[in-house]
């Protein structure tokens, strides 16, 4: 009772290809891989903004006077 056979699978499979017809999956497989390739993408062009936001900020160089006031 623990363990699915393959009968459970493929009563399974038969519930889903009548949920969303045969066109369906590979439509919804297909807009998952875009829906991660964006995502990938989108976590790139953060990581090059924050690489050139870091080299921007690291290539300024502040000059300070300290108060002699004291």
């Amino acid at each position: 009772m623990g363990s699915l056979s393959i009968w459970h699978w493929l009563i399974v499979l038969a519930i889903a290809l009548l949920l969303f017809g045969r066109g369906k999956i590979p439509e919804l497989m297909g807009d998952v891989a875009k829906g991660i390739k964006s995502f990938k993408k989108g976590m790139n062009d953060d990581e090059d903004t924050a690489a050139s936001t870091q080299t921007q900020t690291t290539s300024r160089t502040v000059e300070h006077k300290a108060d002699e006031t004291k």
